[in-house]
């Protein structure tokens, strides 16, 4: 049950959802990307996918300076939740323009490095 509440607390959060949606749509997300996408300072991104890593949703690797960040969904309530919110978020209004700033700004990035 301590997971479950875990899981529901990191997901109380509406950064941390958009956070979500935008690893619904690539499955790894550099912390650079996240911030560029969501207009945060790097402190705040880094302190959502710390929250969610340790919450069981996320999990990570270091990239040079840079941390990446996915989905954890091979946990069956991980995945069961992801799935749930996979739906509720393709009509949302604010998870679609998300989607289309990470679309444009993974297009517009050089190189799969962040810097």
């Amino acid at each position: 049950m301590k997971k479950i509440a875990q899981i529901h607390k990191a997901l109380s959060d509406e950064t941390r959802l958009r956070i979500i949606a935008l690893l619904l749509v690539r499955r790894e997300l550099c912390v650079c990307d996240v911030m560029a996408v969501l207009d945060l300072p790097q402190s705040t991104a880094s302190r959502h996918l710390a929250y969610m890593r340790n919450s069981g949703l996320v999990n990570s690797r270091r990239v040079g300076v840079w941390m990446h960040y996915a989905l954890l969904d091979e946990d069956t309530l991980v995945a069961s939740v992801l799935g749930m919110l996979r739906e509720q978020l393709a009509d949302d209004g604010r998870a679609k323009e998300d989607r289309q700033k990470l679309i444009a700004h993974l297009a517009a990035k050089q190189t799969d490095t962040c810097g």
